[in-house]
């Protein structure tokens, strides 16, 4: 028996990916389904209870641990990188560009928050729904004006379908290539409001091509909840001057150029003079 929360993997995938089971549904014929969200990557996938293993404590922590490290090892060098490129300090100060993360999971949203903060950049975030999202981006843009937008959640491809393409084939693409969309009503420059959209597996084509800056996924892969942290605090730390690297920025991501994709934007940081003693 399982339950709402409980972490479980796949018999059918070998154990790979680590879940939380968020739904479980009973049809009438007595079987029942599972909804499950990824403990660390944006997918949200659907399995027969039967299909489900329980994941002990010890497991999880092991499996958190590992996915831990990475996540340092990538901060770690983010960091380097950015102490490499800094002028004198001593003279300038620096604001990096600002950010809205729209969310469909309140836990990955806490934690990119959270990251965000201890990176020194200034960050909001709003937990909508993927079909929420279209509705409600115009709104939450005139509340909470900013200088980078993310756009994300739960996505897959769907088992079973073969155009990759269509829109039917993806659980929540449409819902992020209508909110692009209406973003670029609001605002049409790239430069001035970049775009990261999509979540594991989503049209990365058509989300580019509603007007995202960046997006996932170019091979439909499995993206890791912090590629989009990954990916904005390259933009906010690059001076408004200059182009950032797409190379670069997707080289400093978990899932690289397999899970996340972009076009060539203006960094958003502004540089200040003189530095205040206070």
């Amino acid at each position: 028996m399982f339950h709402v929360g409980d972490i479980v993997a796949r018999f059918s995938h070998q154990e790979d990916i680590f879940f939380h089971v968020d739904q479980i549904h009973v049809n009438l014929a007595g079987e029942a389904k599972a909804i499950l969200k990824g403990l660390n990557l944006r997918l949200l996938a659907d399995a027969p209870i039967s299909d489900l293993i329980a994941k002990s404590p010890v497991e999880v922590a092991n499996y958190e641990r590992e996915d831990n490290k990475m996540i340092y090892q990538k901060l770690n060098k983010l960091t380097s990188q950015r102490k490499v490129d800094l002028d004198d300090k001593s003279d300038f100060f620096e604001i990096p560009g600002r950010v809205l993360q729209v969310d469909g999971d309140q836990d990955y949203l806490s934690q990119c928050i959270k990251t965000y903060k201890q990176m020194g950049i200034q960050a909001k975030g709003v937990c909508k729904s993927e079909i929420e999202q279209p509705k409600a981006i115009r709104k939450i843009l005139q509340e909470n004006p900013t200088d980078i937008l993310v756009l994300t959640g739960h996505d897959a491809f769907i088992r079973g379908k073969k155009d990759f393409h269509s829109m039917d084939s993806y659980r929540s693409s449409r819902y992020f290539v209508e909110s692009v969309l209406e973003a670029r009503r609001f605002q049409h420059d790239r430069d001035t409001l970049v775009i990261f959209a999509g979540a594991c597996q989503s049209n990365y084509e058509a989300i580019l091509s509603a007007g995202a800056n960046f997006a996932s996924s170019p091979k439909r892969m499995l993206i890791h909840a912090f590629d989009p942290v990954f990916v904005v605090e390259r933009i906010a730390f690059t001076p408004m001057d200059q182009i950032v690297s797409v190379k670069d920025i997707l080289m400093h991501t978990i899932t690289g150029t397999d899970g996340v994709g972009g076009i060539e934007t203006r960094g958003q940081m502004r540089k200040g003079y003189p530095r205040s003693p206070y």
